[in-house]
């Protein structure tokens, strides 16, 4: 296959995969956002996001699945910048709002990472995780 075709395959996993990530992050926002507060779908759907990562780290798998669900879905399912955007809204409540918050989406998303990881042990073990 000559390296045009297959760059557009991996632009169309990537594109296949960012469309329903994209949609669930969405959707999360409007379905979850009016009862949690502010920023919560996106701590949300970016643990949910770090849970999957986590895992799919741990699996041998092709290519194309990394692109799919990683770069694609996971990529477009968690938000960095709407993270920074409630983080800096924090810091003009002050200094410690902030901060905390800060260290809450770093702890949620180390923890989910963690966990996918275990999981992804696990179940290519055929056992549960320790």
């Amino acid at each position: 296959m000559d390296p045009v075709t297959t760059e557009v395959q991996r632009v169309l996993w990537v594109a296949a995969g960012a469309v329903p990530g994209g949609l669930l992050r969405w959707q999360a926002a409007i379905l979850l956002g009016p009862d949690l507060p502010p920023g919560g779908s996106d701590l949300l759907v970016n643990g949910l996001g770090s849970l999957l990562l986590g895992w799919l780290v741990t699996r041998p798998s092709r290519q194309d699945l990394q692109l799919l669900l990683g770069a694609g879905f996971c990529g477009s399912l968690t938000t960095f910048s709407s993270w920074m955007l409630v983080t800096a809204r924090l810091q003009r409540q002050g200094f410690v709002m902030g901060l905390l918050w800060l260290a809450l989406g770093l702890a949620v998303g180390l923890a989910m990472a963690w966990l996918g990881q275990r999981l992804g042990q696990g179940l290519g073990q055929g056992q549960r995780p320790s």
